[in-house]
């Protein structure tokens, strides 16, 4: 006789006993607790508002702190506001009272960027150039006005010529086109391909940081100089395109962060690693790549030691080097001009500063909290 297994009569069934309800589990009862509450909190006080009086005081050392990093800004500013007697004399706290502009195109002149036409003779200067010394009892002070009153009149007398900013541009172009390629494709490598030693490799490039760059001069001037690439640029270029480690690092970090899916399914739909590279994670790694090539700009538009080194002729030279061309056998000589040039060199980083502050930022976060 075959036994007819029944099923458990439901909840609220009529046949269902009487039976109250299992009380829900202790796992899933709310506790509803006013946010007033210390419960609400953890069990901990409740975190009390910062006082005035502080506030006033983290702004008051921030201001502080931001005031020191400008002192150096604006006593050259002010500087190349001034007479050379002035600016000789140490004059870099007070405020021009007679700015002097026309310190700008003489600076101009020095640094390469114009040159006078030499068909017109100085004796046709435009009348109402006369010399305006800042002190008539100074001898000296007089010649520097009477010199700076000819430098007014080189806008008028002026053909652009542009050997020292041209140069300048060009290295710091290919450095960045260097940077990024390079470090991309070897951060690409070592986040997305596994090989036996990848990480000991890893380790080992990034122990190259610690190798001070006074090491490598001599050998590398060697090496140059038996390539003959000595008073070109390709010195300062080439080395760009042999990968950083600290770039390698950042893009590293960014290509370890895509998915793995994404890779997979570019594979599945036949695409090469190149491809993958090329077309997908190069385009994804703006931010990176904007990074990279800031702090790029700024070491290769300032850098003064590689022209030095490698560019002997005047034509190769660059802005950083023809700021040296102010530098007299007992110091600076004419440094009202060398403050007015400072200020020309200085513009282009100081404009990329501002419009990639949130770049900055980031670069923190991509070297060390992700």
């Amino acid at each position: 006789m075959s036994q007819i297994s029944q099923q458990p009569p439901l909840i609220g069934s009529p046949t269902a006993p009487n039976t109250p309800p299992a009380a829900p589990a202790a796992a899933e009862t709310i506790a509803y607790a006013s946010p007033a509450t210390p419960s609400a909190r953890g069990g901990g006080r409740l975190p009390s508002p910062k006082p005035a009086g502080r506030r006033w005081m983290i702004y008051a050392v921030l201001l502080l702190g931001c005031a020191a990093f400008l002192v150096p800004f604006y006593f050259v500013v002010n500087g190349s506001l001034k007479t050379d007697a002035a600016v000789q004399a140490g004059d870099f706290i007070t405020p021009a009272t007679d700015p002097q502009w026309r310190n700008y195109p003489g600076a101009l002149q020095r640094l390469g960027l114009t040159r006078r036409d030499p068909t017109i003779s100085t004796a046709e200067l435009p009348p109402g150039q006369a010399a305006e010394p800042a002190s008539p009892a100074d001898a000296a002070a007089r010649q520097a006005a009477d010199k700076a009153a000819a430098d007014a009149a080189l806008p008028r007398l002026a053909i652009p010529t542009f050997p020292a900013l041209s140069n300048t541009v060009v290295i710091t172009t290919l450095t960045i086109a260097g940077q990024i390629l390079s470090c991309s494709l070897v951060g690409f490598g070592f986040a997305r391909f596994r090989f036996r030693g990848r990480n000991t490799l890893f380790i080992l490039m990034l122990s190259t940081m610690m190798l001070p760059a006074q090491v490598t001069m001599i050998p590398l001037f060697v090496l140059f100089k038996e390539l003959r690439l000595i008073d070109t640029i390709w010195p300062l270029v080439l080395p760009a395109f042999f990968a950083s480690p600290f770039f390698v690092f950042m893009f590293r970090q960014f290509f370890s962060q895509v998915p793995e899916e994404l890779i997979e399914a570019a594979r599945m739909d036949g695409a090469s690693n190149w491809r993958i590279y090329w077309q997908f994670m190069l385009p994804l790694s703006g931010p990176v790549i904007a990074i990279v090539a800031i702090y790029t700009f700024l070491g290769s538009w300032n850098d003064f030691l590689g022209p030095l080194i490698y560019l002997n002729t005047k034509e190769s030279g660059t802005l950083a080097l023809a700021l040296n061309a102010f530098r007299g056998q007992y110091g600076a000589t004419d440094a009202h001009l060398l403050m007015a040039a400072s200020v020309i060199c200085m513009l282009p980083c100081v404009v990329l500063f501002f419009a990639c502050q949130k770049y900055f930022v980031e670069s923190v976060a991509q070297s060390g909290g992700k």
